[in-house]
């Protein structure tokens, strides 16, 4: 793992066991690091030990240390630090957690969906996120109704990462929570459903109040790729926030929206010269011979990036039409 081999540099592990009994915590911290770097599976039980170190930044170091190994005894032992009583501990914890890629984990994971703490409930999710076992979209579904907003984030991230169709309803459902992360990380999962409904939902997020999720539902849209949210989309063209208007920009672009070619042209003059760029990439994508006169006026911008892809777009429509 560090280029070296097992040892050579960093001692045998019955030396840096004995460092972990040391007095000093610096050299138990120091000890822990070298753990790491003997890549050895050996060095488990030994960071399993450290988690529970009387030092703060000697846990610290074994709960970071612990997310470059992986199993069941790893994750045991990160679940353990996520109630440690130094909060840096906790979230190296969950971090660390989120590492893990042995399914078997799930084990010991799931019971603890339903733990008193949310911050733990948070970061349960979170690592079962990343294992996509089947047995975990239950209770993500559930959690979807705790009464922490982090909770939620992770429980959609959950469904999103596991892709069924029918947990849609309950998707569409959490794009219209309180809460704009929750909404936001709705948005986002959504779009594994290539349907109307998941089209039209996000097509609804346009109008909220956040312009993240805004701009996140024109990427969704996009994604998506159903033809149906193309008029809101067309919409957002006129949204308060350039970043909104950007995403309508380029995934109008992926629909290859011809009803939005007249509304698209306008951007080629704006002010901003990244708006003008993805106007004629848009226009480009769409290729309708419309946009012809309109891009050869953007062949001289003062913007090099704009005036390639206007050069880019031209050719489009020309090999196009």
């Amino acid at each position: 793992m560090m280029g070296v081999e097992p040892f050579e540099a960093f001692g045998d592990l019955d030396e840096i066991s004995e460092r972990l009994a040391s007095p000093d915590p610096s050299v138990r911290r120091l000890a822990v690091i070298d753990l790491v770097e003997t890549s050895s599976g050996e060095a488990i039980p030994l960071l399993v030990r450290a988690a529970g170190d009387p030092a703060a930044e000697v846990r610290l170091q074994a709960a970071r240390a612990l997310g470059e190994f992986d199993g069941v005894d790893v994750a045991k032992a990160l679940i353990g630090a996520l109630v440690d009583s130094d909060a840096a501990v906790a979230q190296e914890a969950a971090g660390s957690l989120a590492e893990i890629r042995d399914s078997r984990a799930s084990a010991v994971l799931l019971p603890l969906v339903a733990h008193s703490s949310a911050f733990v409930r948070a970061a349960i999710l979170r690592a079962l996120k990343a294992l996509q076992v089947s047995e975990s979209l239950g209770p993500a579904v559930a959690a979807l109704g705790d009464g922490d907003a982090a909770v939620r984030v992770q429980a959609v991230g959950v469904i999103g990462y596991l892709k069924q169709v029918e947990t849609l309803p309950s998707l569409i459902h959490a794009t219209r929570d309180a809460s704009a992360d929750v909404r936001l990380a709705a948005i986002n999962a959504l779009s594994f459903a290539r349907n109307d409904a998941a089209a039209q939902a996000a097509a609804s997020a346009l109008s909220d109040r956040e312009w993240q999720v805004r701009a996140a539902a024109a990427e969704t849209i996009g994604r998506i790729g159903h033809a149906s949210a193309v008029n809101p989309l067309i919409a957002s063209l006129q949204d308060g926030y350039w970043q909104v208007r950007q995403k309508a920009l380029q995934n109008l672009g992926k629909l290859r929206a011809r009803a939005a070619v007249g509304a698209i042209i306008p951007f080629l003059a704006d002010a901003l010269p990244s708006l003008r760029k993805d106007a004629a990439a848009a226009l480009g994508d769409i290729a309708d011979a419309e946009a012809r006169d309109a891009l050869a006026t953007r062949v001289h911008d003062e913007d090099p990036d704009v005036r390639k892809t206007a050069i880019w777009a031209l050719a489009q429509i020309g090999a196009r039409n």
